[in-house]
């Protein structure tokens, strides 16, 4: 079993948390878009509240660990490993509680070069707890505005997560899935199943716009978030997200996998 102790020192040596690669300017960029309401930061959270970029700085120190200095503009962000510890904590109950109840689910990812090892062990593991992990609209077309243009992608599930591929995807060598923060793959996705009777999730799990889309609809969400990723600890904050757990999310892959037995040891779902 991996003590917290050792997962506390991988943490830092994987540089999930403490001085982590995303760049402070990269994040003072996403906090203050997401202050001008632009879709891109929002990425599916509609905010309650008038987040300003001091508020969100003030938030993101609080939820991440890092520095709440206005004036430090560049350099690499940082996250207190034992914010992360104590998130991926709160996030092994939620789903130690899905559980419990066998209840249906809904994993996705916006990362699946870097997170889809991650949610694969999750999902087998609620599977084989008697969870239904849910895979509704596979194959329907996802349009999303990126810095290219319109691009239309294919919903798709790789081991239970959902995720979305360029239609030619299927050539030998591409990637297994295409990076996005939008909102539109979740919403597609909640609407089929609504559309064909249900069942629905009782819980989401993931990133980006799968878990801000999803908990804006009113479905329970948890996930995980890097320092510019603000919309995600706002979602925490007004209680529209339950768990966020602050790491970098674009780590090497096998970085995760200490993670992944961590929490699923916590969650008493070990196999």
């Amino acid at each position: 079993m991996l003590s917290t102790g050792a997962l506390r020192a991988h943490l830092l040596a994987a540089g999930l948390a403490g001085p982590v690669a995303t760049a402070r300017e990269a994040s003072l960029r996403s906090y203050r878009l997401f202050a001008a309401r632009d879709p891109r930061a929002l990425i599916g959270l509609d905010p309650e509240g008038a987040w300003g970029q001091r508020e969100l700085l003030a938030l993101m120190s609080d939820r991440c660990g890092v520095s709440a200095d206005p004036g430090r503009t560049s350099g690499h962000d940082v996250i207190d490993p034992e914010r992360t510890l104590a998130a991926l904590l709160a996030f092994a109950e939620r789903l130690a509680a899905v559980a419990q109840r066998g209840a249906p689910l809904l994993l996705g990812t916006g990362h699946p070069h870097r997170l889809l090892g991650f949610y694969a062990a999750l999902a087998d593991a609620l599977s084989a707890a008697g969870c239904t992990v849910l895979t509704p609209a596979q194959g329907h077309c996802v349009d999303i505005t990126t810095r290219f243009g319109l691009r239309t992608y294919n919903l798709d599930y790789v081991r239970g997560v959902a995720l979305v591929r360029e239609p030619d995807a299927g050539r030998p060598g591409r990637e297994p899935g295409a990076h996005t923060h939008s909102p539109l793959p979740v919403r597609t996705v909640l609407a089929a199943a609504a559309e064909a009777g249900g069942p629905l999730p009782e819980l989401v799990i993931g990133d980006h716009g799968w878990v801000c889309g999803a908990g804006q609809l009113g479905f329970e969400a948890i996930g995980l978030a890097d320092t510019d990723d603000p919309a995600l600890f706002v979602g925490e904050a007004e209680g529209t997200v339950s768990v966020v757990v602050p790491l970098d999310d674009a780590v090497r892959s096998h970085y995760y996998g200490p993670l992944t037995r961590y929490v699923l040891n916590r969650a008493c779902l070990s196999q």
